[in-house]
């Protein structure tokens, strides 16, 4: 098919539990007014984590290219989902709590771990029991961490502790809770300081909630995907390409992220060299989907998300 020819396609297909990402090949595009089509408005996530996903946007030959077709800004996992949900964005880098019926997920690209991911943590103050635990000051920032933190405690453990709404302060949270949940960058500063974090706090234990859900699901954890409005744009073939070819040229590029963000964040080079090649998995495969199912099926059946019975695929 020529560029510029457009096809007129149904609306995005849906899959049950055991269906799998529709090939590329069989995307095409929807026409749309050219006020909208001029650029996608693209809410991304200023984290660690994403930089492989973002590398195309970010770095030359192609940025300068897709400049062109894309409108990039950068803010919280959560603000994402609020911006895209709220028609500001067409696409949006959202954790998978914030799915609704209305979205369509990119297929090829997810934030994920396949065990452990470091940059989720539940640190637990003393020696109480996860069981025991009353109170979780939640860094908020991922509405999908929270509510892993819920199924932990509500689905797998029988316990429905408090969750506080909190600033990323890991010594200020455990002063006023049992429990504190960081998420993202934050996390992986905590671990980096959980020598002078517990000299003042004393002993604590820390659970890296990607484990504890793969320990008792056998399942990759997945905290995001991207995701579109399907009734404001279409994504063509072309744009799901770009996000897929961006990570897997960022995933080339490793060595360059971790130089670039060495200066930007207080981890040293070798664990942001682990963190994003073995403990973040960026691919939306079968695995992942399974989990997207289960995740949402047991957030619905404790009543922290609503239902999400099909997942709806560009």
């Amino acid at each position: 098919m020529r560029e510029g020819n457009l096809r007129i396609r149904s609306a995005p297909r849906s899959i049950q539990c055991s269906g799998t990402v529709p090939p590329l090949s069989n995307l095409v595009t929807s026409r749309i007014p050219h006020s909208v089509a001029s650029k996608v408005r693209v809410a991304a996530i200023d984290f660690l984590n994403p930089a492989p996903l973002m590398w195309d946007f970010e770095h030359p030959p192609l940025a300068a290219q897709l400049s062109q077709r894309y409108a990039i800004n950068y803010t919280r996992p959560s603000q994402c989902a609020a911006d895209l949900l709220a028609g500001r964005a067409d696409v949006g880098l959202i954790p998978i709590a914030a799915l609704t019926p209305e979205l369509a997920i990119v297929p090829g690209c997810a934030i994920a771990s396949l065990d452990r991911v470091r940059s989720i943590q539940l640190i637990v103050r003393g020696d109480r029991a996860l069981e025991d635990v009353r109170t979780v000051a939640a860094d908020t920032a991922s509405r999908s961490s929270v509510a892993y933190a819920e199924v932990l405690f509500r689905k797998f453990l029988g316990a429905s502790p408090e969750f506080i709404a909190s600033a990323a302060d890991p010594v200020a949270m455990l002063q006023s809770a049992d429990a504190a949940l960081l998420i993202g960058d934050p996390a992986l500063l905590a671990l980096e300081a959980r020598e002078t974090i517990e000299a003042d706090l004393g002993r604590c234990q820390w659970f890296d909630i990607a484990h504890e859900w793969h320990n008792r699901t056998g399942l990759p954890w997945v905290a995001a995907v991207w995701a579109a409005r399907s009734d404001v744009i279409a994504v063509s073939a072309r744009l799901i390409e770009d996000l897929n070819q961006s990570r897997v040229n960022g995933l080339e590029h490793i060595d360059d992220l971790v130089a670039e963000w060495t200066p930007r964040i207080a981890i040293p080079p070798a664990t942001i060299h682990v963190y994003l090649t073995e403990n973040i998995h960026y691919t939306l495969d079968d695995g992942c989907i399974e989990t997207l199912h289960l995740f949402r099926r047991y957030a619905a059946e404790i009543g922290v998300l609503p239902p999400l019975p099909e997942l709806l695929f560009l």
